[in-house]
């Protein structure tokens, strides 16, 4: 599956990876946006951890595997147009889904690292019910301040936010001000710090996922 672009859409015409059912016959469809300088293949390893055997899995392939050049912290205007071009990316995911049949409250948005802020800014851009939002070490997008005042609700929808205290990348102060965010838009958000864990994906939250997955 290849999803096309244009040629100010870095993006655009990068591959998608599919793992599990096609998307007509899933229970629920997991958008898995992979970190900077790994790939959809690495990512869509991790979903061998998850014991759904009926979901469908899409895995996005950043351009030069990186979804924007500087940090998430940085001016949102220095990464464009490559944050811009990846939000597009997975919103055509979403709607190519819903094409398929597959309503917004039976996809997931999982990321892990810069796939997770990516994932996270995605949902709060566009808020609605969707089956969970998944966020591995990552959180909203913009500099200390920026604005956060997204519109819509999440309606519920389970928001799992993991991260250690001492990630390199990401300040606990953004993944708090993310799970802020989320939570005054609706959303059940389930947040947990790992004491001195690192930069890396632990057994609680693959159990977590895997809950989520389950459960919905």
């Amino acid at each position: 599956m290849n999803v096309e672009g244009r040629l100010d859409d870095p993006h655009g015409a990068q591959p998608v990876l599919q793992r599990g059912p096609s998307i007509r016959d899933a229970r629920l469809v997991a958008i898995l946006v992979h970190g900077r300088g790994s790939s959809a293949d690495d990512l869509l390893g991790l979903a061998r951890e998850f014991s759904p055997g009926d979901v469908c899995y899409l895995g996005p392939e950043a351009a030069n595997h990186s979804w924007y050049p500087y940090p998430f912290l940085a001016p949102i205007e220095r990464n464009e147009p490559y944050l811009s071009s990846a939000l597009r990316l997975i919103d055509r995911l979403v709607q190519h889904a819903g094409g398929e049949g597959i309503a917004a409250n039976r996809i997931v948005l999982l990321g892990f690292s810069q796939g997770a802020c990516l994932a996270s800014e995605y949902a709060a851009r566009h808020a609605r019910r969707y089956a969970a939002v998944i966020g591995l070490s990552g959180g909203v997008i913009g500099p200390p301040g920026t604005p956060r005042e997204y519109p819509g609700s999440f309606d519920g929808t389970p928001v799992f936010l993991g991260c250690s205290d001492i990630d390199p990348h990401i300040p606990l102060e953004r993944v708090h001000e993310t799970a802020d965010v989320f939570q005054r838009m609706g959303a059940a958000v389930d947040e947990r710090v790992y004491p001195r864990m690192g930069h890396t994906v632990n057994a609680d939250e693959i159990a977590a996922v895997n809950a989520l997955l389950n459960a919905t």
